[in-house]
């Protein structure tokens, strides 16, 4: 099978480098890609579930952006409103009927939702709902659960990153996912002082496998939350519609205060959502905390009509059928050179590691041949599928990863 080459990109990153912090910064950096050099670093361009390097070399993308894409790049409904609400007006100086429209539409949507509030990045809305929360209660602690991720902002960093100081963390506290003692504990020695409790609906950390609640957590830290005064606040920017179109709270049975939404909302388009109770709704207008752009009303307009094509299509249901599927796959295919393929997490974002090795570097090695053929893998991060996979592009993505088995097959043996 063909392997890619990456002239044109390689070059590109060099240019990169000269004017741009690390080349690439953040989360698409080169670094997390290992082997580097099975990686392209720049698309051209890209449609349904494919996107085309600038080298030309196709894939079928399993990251979907880090997340963003859940009906396929270009999607031409999304695009057709967008396009229509740009020609009336986008950033002006005061907000489009359209956000209205929206704000109503995931009140009806969402479980638990009275109100909506719209920024950009989900990180956005992660700090704003812990501001809500201590605005609600007058209390300065956060309780977290350690190795949850919940965006860049200083607080939610791990102590001890370049320009994360000791008083970021001060006031926050780090229980154990599953471990309701951890939080017991947590609220015993920090009575009266926690604010709010964030987590996502499933643990899904990086470099390790994801994990879901245990029968009756949720339900437990829900009332534990209610008995103390905790605003309970899920993070569900990276499952939100890709579990349950009213929230991932509501597929694992439980009702959280303050509900933070990004990602697959609008296809691509930038926009994040904050959902919360009535009984927050003051204090959350109370709260002081926007951006030059974040009412813009393109993006609102590609959310809404993502939103309504998720709901007809029952899109959760959907892309956990596609992803079991692949997934079935390709466990059955590591079978047949030997090797065991774990898979955690919902099949819409699976986690997958290869348990033959506990250095993962024979993990890297398979995503990396896997991607020079064709198939974005990254070893370090869940995967996305989405609505525009298809069945070709799932066996097509079987051949590719057959063949990567058989390249570390020669390297590892």
């Amino acid at each position: 099978m063909k392997t890619y080459t990456y002239k044109k990109s390689s070059a590109l990153f060099k240019r990169a480098a000269q004017v741009i912090p690390c080349g690439i910064y953040g989360h698409m950096s080169p670094s997390p890609y290992v082997p580097a050099m099975n990686y392209p670093f720049y698309a051209a361009r890209a449609k349904g579930a494919k996107f085309w390097d600038v080298d030309g070399n196709e894939y079928i993308d399993y990251m979907c952006a880090y997340g963003p894409m859940v009906l396929g790049y270009n999607h031409p409904g999304v695009d057709a409103a967008a396009q229509k609400q740009l020609k009336s007006c986008n950033c002006v100086t005061e907000p489009a009927p359209v956000m209205v429209e929206l704000a109503e539409y995931l009140v009806d949507l969402i479980e638990i939702a009275d109100w909506a509030f719209f920024a950009k990045n989900g990180g956005d809305v992660t700090s704003y709902a812990i501001m809500v929360a201590r605005a609600a209660t007058g209390r300065k602690k956060i309780v977290l659960v350690r190795g949850g991720y919940h965006g860049v902002a200083p607080w939610a960093q791990a102590p001890g990153h370049p320009g994360v100081i000791e008083e970021d963390h001060a006031n926050i506290v780090y229980v154990d996912w599953n471990d309701i003692e951890s939080f017991e504990r947590a609220i015993s020695e920090n009575r009266g002082q926690i604010a709010g409790f964030m987590a996502t609906p499933y643990h899904h950390p990086t470099f390790d496998d994801s994990a879901f609640p245990a029968e009756g957590y949720w339900q437990k830290i829900e009332a534990l939350c209610n008995k103390e005064g905790i605003v309970l606040i899920i993070d569900d920017v990276r499952c939100g519609f890709r579990i349950d179109m009213a929230g991932s709270a509501k597929y694992f049975g439980f009702k959280p205060d303050l509900a933070c939404y990004c990602k697959a909302i609008a296809n691509g388009y930038p926009i994040s959502a904050l959902v919360g109770t009535e009984a927050l709704k003051t204090y959350a207008a109370k709260v002081f905390h926007t951006g030059s752009y974040w009412f813009s009303a393109e993006p609102m307009a590609a959310a809404l009509a993502t939103l309504k094509e998720l709901k007809r299509i029952n899109a959760p249901a959907l892309m956990n059928k596609k992803g079991k599927k692949l997934l079935d796959g390709l466990v059955d295919i590591a079978r047949t050179h030997g090797y065991t393929l774990k898979v955690s997490g919902m099949p819409s974002m699976p986690y997958l590691r290869i348990t033959d090795d506990e250095s993962l570097m024979l993990h890297q090695d398979w995503c990396g041949e896997a991607t020079r053929r064709g198939a974005f893998f990254t070893s370090h991060h869940n995967w996305f599928v989405s609505t525009a996979h298809t069945d070709a592009d799932i066996k097509k993505t079987w051949n590719i990863a057959d063949d990567a088995f058989k390249a570390v097959k020669k390297q590892y043996g």
